[in-house]
């Protein structure tokens, strides 16, 4: 029995300008104890379709199951099993750390959790924080309070929707420690994010959806392997003729080509200088998650034109 099963799950908006189709035939797994990613531009679907895995939307059809329990029939039963981390800083204000935990305890029917608390403070830099109202914490601290908030009932499967959108590079580290650290003792975790880094490194299988259909579904492996063997980097003071530019990922000064080979490197490389342009600190890399993502969202628009 899979952890989460997305069955079909369509959504479609009534909007002033007709019908939005936010998902379309959604289908697939997750397996207990998967640490899957779930990518996707903005406007992709990715929210919508948590929204309703925690029940706060309702599926136009379809439905989604949650260790085989529906959330839209037995919606208590399902939501006990969840720990659903939002995008959005949702807070009490009226509470300091640790009454905000034990009333969130209290939710879910959960007695003398004291000792799991004073873990999730700790684990997530939050102990000299524990007798703080909630307003007074920076938004860093109030993004660990909603990891902690989603797991004080010890749910199963943990669902992070964008968890370190905006937060240093500190709070990233001891957040991925823990929550790995939960995923090998046997949490299942289902996770959006635009830093496809943290995607690559920790997912072990990853979906991607656009204009809410999934357009690629497979091992984090397998995705790699499909790519382009390498990526030709270098940087540029000038901009690239509108030749060369159209095959490029342009960052700034950054210029990447995808190249499968040492003859089409030196192609490119021979098309720079012929263009009279100088490439500085020239390097060749293995392609990593973000070319194939960016590879997969091109090529589903290629057949949707």
């Amino acid at each position: 029995m899979p952890a989460i099963s997305f069955q079909s799950v369509s959504k479609t908006f009534q909007t002033a300008r007709g019908p939005f189709q936010a998902l379309d035939g959604v289908r697939f797994d997750v397996q207990k104890g998967e640490f899957f990613g779930l990518l996707g531009p903005n406007g992709a679907g990715k929210t919508t379709l948590i929204s309703i895995l925690a029940g706060l939307a309702k599926a136009t059809s379809g439905s989604v199951l949650v260790h085989g329990v529906n959330v839209a029939t037995q919606s208590a039963q399902a939501r006990r099993m969840l720990g659903v981390v939002p995008q959005e800083l949702v807070f009490d204000p009226f509470f300091n750390v640790r009454e905000a935990l034990k009333f969130q305890s209290g939710y879910f029917g959960v007695k003398h959790n004291d000792d799991w608390i004073d873990e999730l403070l700790h684990s997530l830099g939050l102990t000299d924080k524990a007798h703080h109202n909630m307003r007074q914490l920076s938004g860093g601290m109030k993004r660990r309070m909603l990891v902690a908030q989603a797991l004080v009932h010890r749910p199963p499967v943990i669902v992070l929707d964008e968890p370190t959108a905006g937060v240093d590079v500190e709070l990233r580290q001891t957040l991925w420690q823990f929550i790995a650290k939960l995923n090998r003792e046997g949490s299942t975790v289902l996770l959006t994010t635009h830093y496809l880094e943290e995607a690559e490194a920790l997912c072990s299988r990853i979906a991607m959806l656009k204009n809410g259909k999934v357009v690629a579904l497979d091992s984090t492996t397998e995705l790699l392997k499909a790519a382009s063997s390498n990526v030709l980097r270098f940087k540029l003071d000038t901009e690239l003729p509108a030749a060369l530019a159209a095959k490029a990922r342009v960052t700034g000064r950054i210029v990447q080509f995808p190249a499968n080979d040492a003859l089409e490197i030196e192609r490119y490389l021979a098309a720079v200088r012929e263009a009279g342009l100088h490439a500085q600190d020239v390097e060749i890399r293995k392609a990593d998650l973000e070319d194939v993502f960016l590879d997969v969202m091109h090529k589903s628009e290629e057949v949707k034109a």
